[in-house]
């Protein structure tokens, strides 16, 4: 979208502060019992996605939230939910805190859970989103009150950027807040103090872990930056430990916590597909394809990105919009800019239809692909770039890989299952052959180490019972 003038700055300035959402929070009876216990308002799964729908595990994870709020005598109501996401994270609205299934496999006790929850906890209680909404809003009035006086857009350009750096640093004052909180709240429930800090560990791991996946330096969210909301997590740490509580004795309830997480999804939603190493295979819709090798795969709920470390990258996506006539017709008639070089083809039996767009000045010298392909009620497409040295020979490649698009057989629809957490004993078994169990064709023992929070492969032949990913 291109705005222009100075009615472009101010569209711009508001996207930046927006406004926090607003939720209802929850009333005692307030779900239909048919819908199901864990199952959230309308307007506010339509924010944070839907529940995972493991009724025994979404009841734990309450009990233990509850624990903390009664403990700490914490004022409102509370509902504690396991979101149905595979990647590791925690937030809240009023009301709600969130914990994704991701998150839940990468901690080693009910300590830890609670330390997450008690986080969350502590910004509702302190309305940090509140807080951060209003100096937003005055940041905001002071760019559009500096630029109105000056006559100069630019003056108030920077009186904004000056106010979003401070609200980074105002942000990161609050997670500090927030880490301190939780230990005040976990002690009075009885949890030890240091699963704060054990907390802070493991999502520090895992964000080493995806970095290193990425190809990326494995410490770069330990390096802090005047543009990040949160602290690094070093600085967290340290700020822990300067407090007496981080110390304090208390319940783990590891056992407790493996039981509730035992057979635990840790993949996409069936109904958005599985990546399967560099393959993309949708057992609803009945489609794959396959990317290229060496290509990271992101499944989304609005489509999958493979990238290259070249910066090549494919984007597929599947809508129920209908093109009547021929596929090449349409993309002859109706997409802007017209592609050059329209071809009509077949990929995977189906019609398709295959376009380059005219290079200008928003591609540059990049090399862009349309691919469209007709599957069933639904129109699939990919959107291909490559851009570099190479990027004759690579686009070649991408559309090789968006060649590979196929339908599912029944059988092989009914095959695909997620990938599931299991808690086994390592006994008679090699931390090696442990990591061959794993269902990943790269990084098979460094997943395995922070999965089970260990440094090194001897730590999960010690002991009793560790975490396990299996198909």
């Amino acid at each position: 979208m291109n705005f222009r003038g100075i009615l472009a700055s101010i569209a711009i300035l508001t996207a930046v502060v927006g406004c926090a959402p607003q939720v209802t929070p929850p009333q005692t009876g307030a779900v239909s019992a048919s819908r199901g216990t864990a199952a959230l308002p309308r307007e506010v799964e339509r924010l944070v996605g839907p529940s995972y729908d493991d009724p025994a595990l979404q009841a734990y994870v309450d009990r233990v939230g509850q624990r903390v709020v009664a403990a700490a005598a914490l004022p409102g109501t509370y509902r504690f939910v396991v979101l149905d996401q595979p990647l590791a994270n925690a937030h809240a609205v009023p009301g709600y805190v969130f914990v994704t299934r991701g998150l839940l496999a990468i901690l080693e006790d009910e300590a830890e859970l609670a330390a997450a929850l008690g986080h969350e906890l502590g910004h509702l209680v302190e309305r940090h989103a509140a807080q951060r909404a209003r100096v937003r809003k005055d940041m905001l009035d002071a760019a559009v009150a500096a630029a109105s006086t000056s006559g100069s857009v630019t003056v108030g350009r920077s009186v904004a950027s000056a106010g979003l750096l401070a609200l980074r640093r105002y942000s990161r004052d609050q997670e500090l807040e927030a880490d301190r909180l939780a230990l005040t709240y976990i002690t009075k429930a009885g949890y030890r103090g240091s699963a704060v800090e054990a907390l802070i560990h493991r999502l520090r791991r895992q964000s080493q872990l995806e970095a290193q996946i990425m190809g990326e330096a494995s410490d770069a969210s330990d390096r802090a930056s005047a543009s990040s909301t949160h602290p690094a997590p070093i600085e967290r740490l340290e700020a822990l430990a300067s407090l007496p509580a981080t110390s304090a004795p208390g319940e783990s309830d590891q056992k407790k916590y493996f039981a509730a997480i035992d057979g635990m999804s840790v993949d996409d939603p069936a109904n958005e597909g599985f990546v399967r190493g560099t393959s993309f295979l949708h057992p609803t819709l009945r489609l794959g394809f396959t990317a290229p090798a060496g290509f990271f795969v992101f499944n989304e709920s609005d489509g999958v990105l493979a990238a290259g470390r070249d910066r090549s990258l494919m984007f597929f996506s599947c809508t129920t919009d209908q093109v009547e006539g021929r596929l090449d017709d349409w993309m002859r008639n109706k997409l802007k800019p017209t592609p050059t070089d329209i071809q009509a083809t077949q990929i995977g039996g189906a019609e398709a239809a295959i376009g380059a767009r005219p290079r200008g000045s928003d591609t540059g010298l990049a090399q862009v692909r349309y691919v469209i392909v007709r599957h069933g009620e639904r129109i699939c497409y990919f959107n291909l770039m490559s851009e570099g040295a190479g990027q004759d020979r690579q686009i070649e490649v991408l559309l090789n890989a968006a060649r590979s698009f196929r339908s599912l057989s029944d059988a092989e629809a009914a095959a695909l299952r997620p990938y599931r957490l299991h808690i086994v004993s390592p006994a008679g078994s090699t931390a090696a052959q442990l990591a061959a169990r794993m269902p990943y064709q790269r990084l098979r023992m460094e997943r395995l180490l922070v999965l089970n929070a260990a440094e090194t492969p001897a730590d999960l032949t010690r002991r009793s019972e560790i975490k396990l990913v299996e198909p």
